[in-house]
């Protein structure tokens, strides 16, 4: 139902200024149970297949424009679909800021809480569940599944040994191989994998005093090179000036000069205020002098490496290089963090003051590195520090531009390790476990449940079962090539069968060699049955009865999942509790 929702009236003046009319606002529109529409119905159904389609390593990609043109992007990242996504529904500009602000804080798991809370919303409909019944449901299952998965004896959850890099390896390599854009080969996939983790041990400090700050992981793009050339070194690299591609290289350590204000010798760049100049004075003599003077002084303090985050002027420049120095001009503001950590330098901030003795720094020594087409100045640290740069080569820029985001994701995601020192078991093994947890438990205290939610004991089994079938439907997205999704009825991991796949097969055992996590092998003793089918309810088993057990080759992140898990259930409550939507339409 819509109703009018009335509004003053606005002047509009025409072009020429000259007259003016009023002209009647038109009113608000206020819809009443935005849920009731077929419309929005059918878009959140759209929005479900779309972000679904590109869930997991087999996802199907999107290309991404506007309707005037410009540049195309290939992708089936959760962040950049849903920043292209635009609708008139409000209710839809809702479950997309909310899946954004997540992976804008944990990086990982977008896709996953996009699909599940729309899972949710569409199940309660279509079990006929009242809106507010769901939604004191789907709070009780939610406080259920988290304080499951903080359980000591949880069944999905896995312990990261730090002692070892294997469980941080398959985290990131998760991570890294669920982005089809990045079209990598199973070793591919693996070096990458590898060098995440190697690039995230360098950044975390190994004896620093609290709080501990950890470091930064520059990344070098190259493009039109093979995957398996991308390599991580300890410091960092700049790009090389052309006049020191031929430098063999300096022995240390090499003292270092930042300066973050410019050294072009513009008056603009002195700063507010007024300046007054007397007749008959040059100012850009009076300038240039200056900064001759800090040259002066930068080579006889010692300074081999002068660096500056903005423009340096030519005389100077020239200055510098005839003394022996390596000028580098224009690193930009996001160097200049990893430059001052590496050198422990502070940076200048005027060039109207001699430079303070506190404000060197010092690196081990300079050489030069090419990768491909570009020539890069390495910078290798004086002692044990906390950067690194990342050298992505990838085969054209589409590819390149997917893997450097995926690596950013898998960075951010191992850093969450060190707060919450878990993963969770990937492959949809986790979403078929959690449901079928909580179909145990929430028939076995459904007398309990009902009392304390003020509902029937049917609604209530009614908004499990569509909370349950909403987890078993993200993990069903894995598949897309036209296979089935079933579960073992002993432990309830997510197993994928090809589309050729006969009832004979699965009975056999021969169906599928390992389930989603890789932790469970096959065998005839295990009895199926296929997602979002009718089957009894069932404790799931603990990993440590299974035999053989092998370790998870594809794990989660915990923090993202978890808290990807929260904001689905909470923002699909905030869905079914929407009862007017007001809208200008002016």
């Amino acid at each position: 139902m819509q109703a009018s929702v009335p509004t003053a009236t606005r002047i509009k003046m025409n072009s020429s200024q000259t007259t003016s009319r009023l002209v009647k606002k038109s009113p608000s529109v206020c819809t009443d149970l935005p849920l009731s529409s077929s419309d929005v119905r059918d878009k959140l159904r759209l929005m479900k297949e779309l972000l679904g389609s590109c869930y997991g390593p087999t996802a199907r990609l999107k290309q991404v424009h506007n309707n005037i043109g410009g540049s195309v992007v290939t992708t089936s990242t959760s962040s950049v679909l849903l920043q292209a996504i635009t609708s008139s529904r409000p209710v839809i500009g809702l479950i997309k800021s909310s899946v954004l602000n997540h992976v804008s804080r944990f990086g990982d798991c977008g896709l996953f809480a996009a699909v599940l809370c729309l899972s949710l919303v569409e199940e309660a409909a279509r079990r006929g569940v009242g809106n507010s019944a769901a939604i004191r449901a789907y709070d009780r299952l939610l406080a259920l599944c988290t304080g499951y998965l903080q359980r000591e004896d949880c069944g999905c959850r896995v312990e990261l040994d730090f002692c070892s890099s294997r469980s941080l390896i398959a985290l990131a390599r998760t991570v890294v191989s669920s982005k089809p854009t990045c079209v990598l080969a199973e070793p591919e996939s693996a070096h990458i994998g590898r060098l995440a983790v190697r690039a995230f041990l360098l950044t975390v400090p190994c004896d620093a005093p609290d709080p501990v700050r950890l470091g930064r992981t520059v990344t070098v793009p190259v493009e039109g090179r093979p995957v398996l050339e991308s390599a991580v070194f300890p410091g960092l690299l700049l790009d090389a000036p052309e006049h020191l591609c031929g430098l063999a290289g300096v022995r240390g350590p090499v003292r270092a000069v930042l300066f973050s204000a410019s050294l072009a010798g513009d008056l603009g760049e002195l700063g507010d205020g007024r300046i007054e100049v007397h007749a008959g004075v040059d100012t850009d003599a009076q300038i240039l002098d200056r900064l001759l003077e800090l040259g002066r002084q930068a080579l006889e303090d010692g300074v081999k490496l002068f660096v500056c985050q903005k423009v340096i002027h030519p005389v100077l420049q020239h200055y510098l290089r005839c003394g022996g120095l390596i000028v580098i001009e224009r690193v930009g503001v996001s160097l200049m963090e990893p430059l001052i950590q590496l050198t422990g330098a502070q940076p200048v901030a005027t060039l109207h003051a001699a430079i303070p003795s506190a404000a060197y720094g010092e690196v081990h020594d300079v050489s030069i590195r090419h990768f491909g087409s570009k020539t890069m100045l390495h910078l290798h640290p004086a002692g044990e520090t906390a950067v690194c740069s990342m050298v992505l080569c990838h085969r054209n820029e589409t590819m390149l531009n997917e893997l450097k985001l995926v690596c950013q994701k898998a960075e951010h995601v191992l850093r969450l390790t060190l707060r919450e020192p878990w993963a969770l078991l990937g492959g949809g093994c986790t979403e078929t476990l959690l449901a079928a947890y909580v179909r145990h438990k929430s028939k076995n205290d459904a007398p309990e449940a009902t009392s304390a939610l003020g509902c029937s004991q049917t609604e209530y089994l009614l908004a499990a079962e569509a909370f349950c079938r909403s987890l078993e439907s993200v993990a069903a997205c894995l598949e897309h090539d036209g296979g089935a999704s079933v579960i073992d009825l002993t432990h309830a991991h997510h197993w994928t069968l090809p589309s050729d796949v006969t009832e004979q097969h699965l009975e056999g055992g021969t169906a599928a060699a390992l389930c989603g996590c890789g932790a469970l092998e096959s065998c005839q003793k295990k009895k199926w049955s296929y997602l979002n089918s009718e089957c009894a309810e069932f404790s799931p088993a603990p990993l440590s009865t299974a035999s053989p057990l092998r370790q998870p080759a594809v794990l989660d992140s915990f923090s993202a999942k978890v808290n990807a898990l929260r904001v689905a259930v909470e923002t699909a409550n905030l869905v079914l509790d929407v009862r007017y939507v007001i809208q200008d339409v002016n």
